[in-house]
């Protein structure tokens, strides 16, 4: 492992026994105390994903959707805690306007959030579910200091949601909090609270489902009791490839970790450890490597009831050798279907590891910030729009129907030695920059030999669809001037929102070591 820091951060790795890397301190704190306690890694995950519904409510929420990968001391386990459409969902209605609104109830799927910490704490925990919540409880209650990068997204967001009368109690006196200013939401608090005392009855059988279908009621909307009382999480097998000595795993479809597998399969071919990581040749093959992956997850993944490919299909080695034949490795190209589905989002990623080897990789997300702007009165509990992730193409695998999940941007990450220990788990949010970053983050470890803090530290690229391809502020003129001469057309952005944002734990020789992004709010802990 290279220990040096080449990129401008004032970050170094935090190595110790337990370890917490979250993108808001008080989640991280949250985390921490749990293990302190006597939790194990799980633990403080569900702990700190509760803490950040409540201090970084433009990424994620209660009404979120949620998936995970836990190495629990001998295997890993894969849980899918993503909703279904209404049964009542009038698919043919939507389908015939040609769209689905990115706002309002038509966008709405049943919150899988909550089930998922409830399904880990049934499997893994130590600590009562209530203790675990009872921080989020807290800092709903009696308020949180918001960020500054939280406070500019929000402000953001309050100009989106402006005219949602829903989200009113999120804009107080009609604005949005600045930063260092103290929001609270007892409403939120409340529910919490309900939550961690029912295990989650509350939330899908209870009092707050009852209040949820009633204010779907109210609008016409579909979603009813039945819809939140059926829902269940799934666990899943990951899915792998073999890249080198390690071994990336993701969760399967409806979630895109598929395409980062697929790119990595394709870059397998080609000689990267003996170029620059920040180089023309680097940033190119990366980047045509993603977009044949991508061509391939937007015309393919759904929900895996309705796919009509077998994902491993996807990786199969021959398949791999048919998209790598199209990457050129001095001209850019524009794949068929690359850019379709493309769309942004807000979302949370933390990892999480203890003294007995358990580590954790956990992601979740309200989708486009806040959601869908419908906030359910007296609950603070702010229904996401990952309905928006469907197509109304009638051909597609993804088009939208009843009891149906959609496709999904979130991906948690983790990598294992070839021999199956864990390595690192690993994670970027931000819509379609997930895979991206996960691609970018297991080459920058595991072939570049950068230790995470510089992973997360150096400048990033993006694809956003044909010819397109974002560079972050950081990557050199040479180099920018070398990807246009091959044909890439390059979008100015400069904003570190586009990148998102990550957090990585990774097995050293006696610990774990730690780090979280610069671009985001938190940070790395432990002891």
């Amino acid at each position: 492992m290279d220990w040096s820091l080449p990129y401008p951060s004032r970050r170094y790795p935090v190595g110790a026994d337990c370890v917490v890397a979250a993108s808001q301190p008080l989640a991280v704190q949250a985390g921490v105390a749990a293990m302190h306690d006597g939790g194990n890694a799980v633990d403080a995950a569900i702990a700190a994903a509760a803490v950040l519904t409540v201090v970084e409510p433009t990424s994620n929420g209660i009404g979120g959707d949620l998936f995970a990968i836990v190495w629990d001391g001998s295997r890993l386990h894969g849980l899918n805690a993503s909703g279904r459409s209404p049964a009542r969902l009038e698919a043919d209605r939507l389908i015939a306007a040609g769209g689905i609104p990115l706002r309002g109830w038509d966008s709405v799927t049943v919150p899988g959030a909550v089930s998922g910490w409830v399904a880990l704490h049934g499997r893994f925990a130590r600590l009562s579910f209530d203790r675990l919540l009872a921080p989020a409880v807290r800092h709903a209650g009696r308020g949180f200091l918001v960020g500054p990068v939280t406070a500019a997204a929000w402000a953001s967001s309050a100009r989106v949601f402006a005219d949602f009368e829903d989200f009113a109690p999120f804009l107080p006196g009609g604005r949005a909090p600045a930063p260092g200013e103290r929001f609270a939401f007892p409403d939120q608090a409340h529910t919490l609270e309900a939550v961690g005392r029912t295990h989650g009855e509350a939330f899908y059988r209870g009092f707050l489902a009852e209040q949820t279908a009633a204010h779907a009621a109210a609008a016409g909307a579909p979603l009813t009791t039945g819809d939140l009382a059926d829902h269940q999480p799934e666990w899943v097998e990951t899915v792998h490839l073999a890249f080198g000595d390690t071994v990336a795993h993701e969760l399967p479809p409806n979630g895109q970790g598929l395409a980062a597998l697929e790119a990595l399969g394709l870059l397998a071919r080609h000689d990267l450890a003996a170029l620059d990581p920040d180089g023309a040749d680097a940033i190119h093959l990366q980047a045509e490597a993603m977009k044949q992956a991508f061509a391939d997850a937007h015309a393919h993944i759904a929900d895996p009831e309705a796919m009509r490919v077998d994902p491993a299909a996807l990786l199969d080695t021959a398949h791999l050798g048919r998209r790598a034949s199209a990457v050129d490795p001095r001209r850019a190209v524009d794949p068929v279907a690359a850019s379709h589905g493309f769309q942004g989002g807000g979302t949370v990623y933390l990892c999480t590891a203890d003294g007995d080897g358990m580590m954790v990789s956990l992601i979740q997300s309200n989708f486009h910030g806040f959601g869908s702007g419908i906030v359910v009165p007296g609950t603070g509990i702010a229904l996401h729009n990952r309905g928006a992730g469907f197509t109304t193409d009638a051909r597609h695998p993804n088009v939208v129907a009843p009891r149906k999940r959609p496709f999904h941007t979130i991906i948690p990450g983790m990598a294992t030695s070839r021999d199956g220990v864990p390595t690192m788990a690993f994670g970027v949010m931000g819509g379609h920059m997930q895979p991206q970053g996960h691609v970018q983050l297991i080459l920058r470890t595991g072939v570049w030999g950068q230790n995470p803090q510089a992973a997360l530290d150096a400048p990033r690229w993006r694809v956003e669809g044909s010819l397109d391809l974002a560079l972050e502020e950081g990557v050199a003129q040479a180099v920018r001037r070398e990807l246009e001469a091959r044909g890439h057309r390059l979008v100015d952005d400069m904003s570190m929102g586009g990148f998102g944002g990550g957090q990585i734990i990774q097995r050293c020789s006696d610990g774990w070591l730690a780090a979280s992004d610069p671009r985001k709010e938190g940070h790395a802990a432990g002891f």
